[in-house]
């Protein structure tokens, strides 16, 4: 079968009837009943069909991505920011509400990025987990390894802080907060094993050092703390945790 045989084979004799003569060259001829924008449509028709009958690549638009907005982005960072600070002062019992007045948008816009208070309670905890663990980027380019390493580790002592302040929140998530808790291992055991690497390798740290007996140190000053400055014995814990790494002479 030659190929306009094969094109005219394609169509109903009812059809071709209807539509006029089909050619190669993909035009038509409309029938003399036929108006001009049903003479186009019956030909858009004919070329998809086409397409599809010989197998021809049809042109798919892709989806695309859109970047969050400034104005949105920005909304987001103070309603965590404010939504931290009301969750260190009232606990779980904090108002939703009064956090999204406080933060100076509507509560349409709060749900918007936070469908539950869950939602809300566990984006707190993770951005301060996001900032510590970026925190060892930014630590690394601008300063000396081992003043890398200890201004991280006072961080971290801020971090226990918070932590420990947004504990009542974090403990009325629906399945408890372990679950989170172990997705934040990572980075943070991340964070520290390259600083350690990096102070090692520039010779400032002892090579049998192992990061995580910095955390566990400062971890348990922390839980056994039984007065509310137990953050200035951390802070000095760090810097007797510094000078103990350092190589033996």
């Amino acid at each position: 079968m030659t190929y306009k045989e094969r094109v005219n084979s394609y169509f109903s004799p009812l059809e071709a009837g209807k539509t006029g003569t089909l050619w190669l060259t993909g035009r038509r001829v409309p029938t003399k009943t036929e108006g001009v924008s049903e003479s186009v449509d019956r030909i858009t028709g004919d070329y998809l069909r086409l397409q599809k009958f010989f197998g021809m690549p049809t042109a798919r638009s892709k989806p695309v991505s859109r970047k969050p907005r400034t104005d949105a982005l920005r909304n987001r960072e103070r309603i965590l920011e404010v939504a931290k600070e009301a969750f260190t002062r009232s606990g779980e019992d904090a108002s939703l509400d009064d956090i999204a007045k406080e933060a100076g948008v509507g509560a349409g816009t709060l749900y918007r990025h936070f469908p539950t208070r869950d939602a809300l309670i566990e984006a707190v905890y993770r951005t301060e987990v996001e900032k510590l663990a970026a925190a060892e980027k930014k630590f690394s380019e601008r300063l000396s390894p081992i003043e890398a390493l200890r201004a991280w580790m006072l961080l971290f002592v801020d971090y226990i802080a918070t932590k420990h302040i947004i504990a009542p929140a974090l403990n009325t998530l629906v399945g408890g907060p372990s679950k989170l808790y172990e997705g934040s291992r990572g980075q943070i055991q991340g964070a520290i094993d390259s600083l350690v690497k990096r102070a090692i390798k520039s010779g400032e740290i002892r090579r049998d050092l192992e990061p995580f007996d910095l955390l566990r140190a400062l971890i348990g000053v922390s839980n056994v703390a039984s007065s509310p400055d137990w953050q200035q014995s951390a802070r000095r814990l760090v810097d007797i945790l510094i000078t103990g790494s350092r190589p033996l002479k």
